[in-house]
């Protein structure tokens, strides 16, 4: 009963009139021939792979989930899945924004993030298993030997091998600096690596023949903590010279994990035992190495929130069209007996939270992906430093505000459904399901706003966001006297000084007690997310305003989707930023004897 179709509309609104794309890839000399054509042929086979091909997966493969085999250690992923996956690697999807050195194709990174939208709101727990090997091509292609990347990067590229992130482990959660796992130097220069990980995304899968472990592991007499951690390859099949698959490594899934949501993923426990791995990067500075995969997960994760907004958001607008109940004030039809919901105003609430939060998400996650390009490709070091500078900056905002969006959008669409939203056969409790994860791993929310806030602004004292201010205050110098931009001007320029001043106050109360800085990150993390969306919101809104008479209707959906966002959603701010201002003193002073 479900339907997704992808948004290109949204998408081309997003990458050519507002950040006008096709002029910033002909500054980047690797990309300065893509051109808007290719980008829009693409999109449109990458929306049909995931509805024609990934989507109908979604609720049976929810419904079957995965099998494990405890004689064999094996995973078989549920029925279709391993088809979808050979169709994913015919059709050149893995190599889409890999270099071309390796066998990619050498798209823009912003292309690819589009495509992950796509392929997250047709299936996420299908989606984990090709994502997580980017980040592992990433990783080897950052910190690999030339021998390694030989080896590894054109597999990987060409999705005949996938890879995973294998840190976690039991006693240690989300401390890295408490793991076990052992790693034994050997003569031939490899290492013997022992040890168990737990909630390993496809640690075991039967999609690809081989699977590149990218493992977090102690040298001996390595320093404790996070200072003594080191990374290392570790395959499954041990490849040979000529690229072959050799014999079988030691390294076994020992169980699969029942979960609440996205249970067509494999989230496995691994155990190795002796397993032959080679060390990627420097001793005791793995943890360094694994930040380029974690970062790309993390951004891969705010789009996992992002894809499941918009499903939701779709499923929710058929069903509130369609369904007639009770009747409507202002909209009632005499000869029917009710009215469709749409006509109610607190549904019309929940559809366009659930619209504003997409459409504000799909502008962060563009202007993210393009400044990756830009960080990567571009010719001027300045610009380039000031790219990664808000790539490191937004990262957590991503991860985070994008996640936290897509959980109470989905909880809307759900609410949209009544009754019928917690039945299984109509799919949006899948997606409240599905989307809860994306706010725990890859470093929980908490994790991503303390990230933010000591690491990424008061670290540096405010640098990285005062770049990101100055990119909000050109704009509001701009139009701030246009009359028919008021109500968005003033209201991005009212919550930027806000923003400025509740960050000088959390500083200078967190030098007297670093514990100021944690009971304000939540919440401060949010309110710099509701900065981002409003810029963002203001500058499509511009454009809007402009095109509104173009008798193009999109034009004037996303002008109202843009009042709703500043009339509804951005007010949240002055509650965030009185819990932020109230300190650490309401949360520490109870005895924890009294909880």
């Amino acid at each position: 009963m479900s339907i997704y179709q992808a948004p290109l509309r949204d998408m081309q609104f997003v990458m050519f009139e507002v950040f006008n794309l096709e002029e910033e890839l002909k500054q980047l000399p690797a990309h300065a021939e893509t051109n808007r054509e290719l980008i829009d042929q693409v999109l449109e086979e990458a929306g049909k792979f995931a509805s024609e091909v990934l989507f109908p997966l979604n609720q049976p493969g929810d419904a079957e989930g995965c099998h494990y085999d405890q004689a064999t250690k094996s995973v078989t992923t549920p029925k279709g899945f391993k088809e979808a996956y050979q169709k994913f690697v015919e059709g050149g999807w893995a190599a889409l924004a890999c270099d071309p050195k390796y066998g990619g194709q050498g798209l823009p990174i912003v292309v690819n993030n589009a495509f992950y939208e796509m392929l997250n709101s047709a299936n996420q727990a299908w989606t984990m298993y090709p994502g997580l090997a980017h980040g592992a091509y990433e990783c080897i292609r950052a910190h690999g030997s030339t021998e390694q990347q030989q080896a590894y990067l054109p597999k990987l590229v060409s999705g005949e091998w996938v890879g995973t992130m294998c840190l976690t482990e039991a006693h240690a959660g989300t401390d890295l600096g408490l793991l076990r796992t052992k790693a034994e130097p050997q003569a031939d220069g490899s290492y013997l690596i022992t040890g168990n990980k737990i909630f390993i995304s496809g640690g075991e899968q039967d999609l690809a023949e081989n699977i590149v472990h990218l493992v977090l592991a102690r040298l001996p007499d390595a320093p404790l903590g996070t200072k003594g951690i080191s990374l290392f390859i570790v395959p499954k099949f041990l490849p040979k010279e000529d690229g072959s698959l050799g014999e079988r490594n030691p390294i076994f899934c020992g169980a699969i994990e029942h979960k609440m949501g996205i249970r067509a993923s494999a989230t496995c426990q691994m155990n190795l035992d002796g397993a032959q791995g080679w060390l990627l990067g420097e001793p005791n500075k793995g943890l360094a190495a694994m930040f380029v995969m974690m970062n790309a997960a993390r951004l891969g994760v705010g789009m996992q929130g992002l894809g499941l907004t918009e499903v939701a958001y779709q499923n929710a607008v058929v069903y509130a069209k369609d369904r007639q109940q009770s009747r409507s004030p202002s909209a009632h039809k005499p000869n029917q007996a009710a009215d469709v919901i749409i006509a109610h105003p607190d549904v019309r609430r929940m559809l366009l939270t659930a619209r504003a939060l997409a459409e504000g998400g799909r502008a962060l996650a563009t202007f993210i992906a393009l400044q990756i390009d830009k960080e990567l490709n571009h010719p001027d070091e300045t610009i380039r430093k000031d790219a990664e500078d808000l790539v490191a900056l937004l990262t957590p905002v991503v991860k985070a505000f994008l996640t936290d969006n897509g959980w109470i959008a989905t909880s809307e669409a759900m609410q949209v459904f009544g009754g019928h939203g917690y039945i299984a056969e109509w799919g949006v409790e899948q997606y409240v399901r599905d989307s809860r994860i994306n706010m725990i791993y890859e470093g929980t929310n908490t994790i991503q706003s303390l990230d933010l806030l000591g690491r990424k602004i008061l670290l540096d004292n405010g640098a990285k966001l005062k770049k990101f201010g100055k990119m909000v205050q050109d704009f509001v110098e701009e139009y701030g006297t246009e009359e028919a931009m008021q109500e968005f001007v003033n209201p991005l320029a009212d919550i930027g000084e806000k923003v400025t001043k509740l960050t000088m106050e959390i500083g200078m109360k967190a030098m007297q007690n670093p514990d100021e800085a944690g009971a304000a990150a939540v919440p401060y993390l949010r309110v710099l997310g509701h900065l981002v969306f409003a810029y963002f919101f203001a500058r499509m809104a511009k454009i809007a305003l402009d095109k509104q008479d173009s008798g193009d209707d999109f034009y004037k959906a996303k002008l109202h989707t843009a009042r709703f966002y500043f009339a509804r959603l951005l007010p949240e701010t002055a509650m965030l930023i009185r819990q932020a201002r109230s300190g650490a003193q309401n949360l520490l002073a109870m005895e924890a004897s009294l909880f």
